[in-house]
């Protein structure tokens, strides 16, 4: 059987975030495919679906997608639907106008249907179009309440395959002056560590950078707290999985999220992943991945 999402709706509402989780999940995923290229993926060369087992394959469409036409988008996927071996879904992702506009204004992009006009304009256009596929769809997520990490989460819950019972492991940043995270099970403090906010040339750097991370480290307190707690995580992480949890959230805060609590989850995310766990590394509050914008800013807007 080869099984197809389409995801689609609102320019803005997450089918990014969605795409990157479902490929963190094993599935294929191609965004913004010409639909006349549709069938030939799922049916490669012969015309006809595999035999052989295959990794599920989603794809992204939408307002930027090529020859975009939701009519003709239903009818393609209603002929999928009638061959043997092939089973397609259809999820659609929608958000407040007012949600959407916001976003936009706080990622500076343009919507791909007022580039020379007002977001809200655009906004207005792309629902109307879009009508009649958001009521035929077979799933529908409304992320105007959602971050991106809550939203890769429902997402997960709902399209993982083939776990095997496995548990889903995210690692995830926090500002403490922001709130603590919901559904988290571990949170650890890292207040304790030496705060690049206090040095003026590194105050606008993030715990990404090398240097921001040499100076978080070169606190006396940092190898042993560090090593301390992966161990403990070690530890941890097989029992949870043992008892059948299927979802488990490390959460690292500061004070504004930015420096040591990113620069802590990087390096414990690639000592899980070196242990063999597959963890998610998420970054709340880190500018660029705005705790309200669920999509990515593309590179050169």
């Amino acid at each position: 059987m080869t099984e197809v999402l389409l995801v689609t709706g609102m320019a803005g509402a997450g089918k990014t975030t969605v795409l990157k989780t479902l490929e963190d999940l094993g599935w294929e995923t191609v965004d913004n495919i010409p639909l006349s290229l549709l069938s030939r993926v799922v049916l490669g060369p012969d015309a006809q679906p595999s035999q052989h087992a295959m990794r599920p394959i989603a794809f992204g469409v939408g307002a930027r997608t090529r020859d975009f036409d939701p009519e003709a988008l239903i009818r393609r996927v209603e002929q999928l639907r009638t061959i043997d071996g092939v089973s397609v879904e259809v999820l659609f992702l929608d958000c407040s106008g007012r949600e959407l506009a916001r976003r936009y204004a706080e990622t500076r992009r343009r919507h791909p249907l007022a580039e020379d006009r007002p977001a809200s304009e655009g906004i207005a256009q792309e629902r109307t179009l879009l009508a009649p596929l958001r009521s035929w769809s077979d799933r529908l997520i409304d992320t105007t309440r959602l971050k991106a990490n809550a939203l890769a989460q429902d997402i997960r819950r709902a399209f993982e395959r083939d776990s095997g019972g496995t548990t889903t492991l995210i690692v995830e940043s926090f500002g403490f002056s922001r709130g603590v995270p919901t559904a988290v099970d571990l949170v650890f403090d890292m207040r304790f560590l030496r705060n690049p906010h206090w040095e003026p040339g590194l105050r606008a750097r993030t715990g990404k950078e090398a240097v921001v991370a040499d100076y978080i480290a070169s606190d006396p307190a940092y190898d042993e707290a560090l090593t301390r707690i992966e161990d403990l995580l070690l530890l941890l992480l097989p029992r949870y999985h043992a008892e059948g949890k299927p979802y488990v959230t490390i959460a690292f805060g500061c004070t504004g999220g930015k420096h040591r609590s990113v620069h802590v989850a990087e390096r414990v995310g690639l000592r899980l992943r070196n242990a063999g766990f597959s963890p998610t590394i998420t970054h709340r509050d880190l500018p660029g991945h705005a705790q309200d914008a669920i999509e990515e800013r593309p590179q050169g807007q």
